[in-house]
């Protein structure tokens, strides 16, 4: 399988609802504020196999000190395929060297992202205002 891994590549509106919509995340019934908010990102990464959309990660940062990784999802026929750790290093790759990366991760996530180099951070704990019910 030839995975091809972009940064700041292009993105089609319907790819990328797709995507989203197979991983079950909410943020695929406003599809109007996501497709901003990825555009508008620090760093979008895309992951694709044969032109297909199938990982999608970006990132939100000040460019100097701290970065967010908001979304990462691989679709569910390509996970366990390494596609994530990939677009992971890819993002490594530019932020590696800066004071804060963090991100929040639920249910199976989690084990993924501590085989990438995370760990939770002291004694914190994940807090915000949300108005959604899923990712």
């Amino acid at each position: 399988m030839d995975i091809e891994i972009e940064v700041n590549g292009s993105i089609e509106d319907r790819e990328v609802i797709k995507l989203y919509r197979a991983n079950n995340w909410s943020s695929a019934e406003k599809p109007e504020q996501l497709l901003a908010a990825l555009r508008n990102s620090h760093s979008l990464v895309t992951a694709r196999v044969s032109g297909v959309l199938v990982g999608i990660a970006n990132a939100i940062s000040d460019g100097y000190l701290v970065v967010y990784y908001p979304h990462m999802l691989v679709h569910p026929e390509y996970q366990r395929k390494g596609i994530g750790k990939r677009m992971v290093l890819s993002l490594n790759s530019i932020y590696g060297n800066f004071h804060q990366q963090m991100l929040t991760a639920d249910g199976e996530a989690i084990e993924f992202y501590k085989a990438v180099g995370f760990v939770r951070a002291g004694r914190t704990e994940p807090m915000w205002i949300y108005a959604g019910t899923e990712h």
